[in-house]
């Protein structure tokens, strides 16, 4: 009796953190996104012209031979908040240490969105990130209808790829408990 009473009480405090979490990772989505601009003003035609993007503020990385990274983000529409995601990577092979980075994906068109919002989305191993810094995004292009620019917080690691990161879509909440829709409007 007293583990569930436990267990309700712990899955009532996560419920009601939940909404208090999420303001707090769309201020710091805000927050990554300025500082993105900041370290290149060349990224402003991908935020003009992007279908939408995902901004994970902070990923947490590490790994010595095997590897994980996981962090939580905001999904755009253009510059409307459509939903949160997860970000998952598990990594074998040459690799050491531990950093947290940020990371913005890009969607080049409305498909691409889609496809992240559906589920059907994974970074395939040739798609690889671009470090913001001026100038960088430049030369920077679309590759399977993504951008990916990453953002290095802390900590140091010796791995560069994306590859293999895979995405969990969970669309915004209204609150009537509706996910937020234009096309059911």
């Amino acid at each position: 009796m007293k583990m569930q009473c436990l267990a309700t009480t712990l899955a009532l405090a996560a419920f009601a953190a939940t909404a208090d979490d999420a303001d707090a990772l769309k201020t710091d989505a805000t927050h990554t996104v300025s500082a993105f601009k900041k370290a290149d003003s060349g990224l402003a035609p991908f935020f003009e012209k992007s279908a939408g993007s995902a901004v994970f503020p902070d990923v947490g990385k590490g790994g010595f031979v095997v590897g994980g990274a996981r962090g939580k983000g905001v999904v755009y529409q253009k510059d409307k908040a459509i939903g949160q995601a997860t970000l998952t990577q598990a990594s074998i092979g040459a690799q050491a240490g531990g950093q947290s980075f940020a990371e913005i994906i890009f969607f080049e068109t409305p498909e691409a969105l889609a496809d992240f919002t559906k589920g059907k989305f994974e970074m395939s191993a040739d798609v690889s990130a671009v470090v913001a810094a001026e100038g960088a995004a430049k030369s920077a292009r679309y590759k399977g209808g993504v951008a990916v620019f990453t953002m290095p917080k802390k900590g140091l690691m010796v791995q560069a790829s994306v590859g293999g990161q895979k995405f969990k879509f969970q669309p915004e909440l209204q609150p009537t408990g509706r996910p937020d829709s234009k096309d059911e409007k």
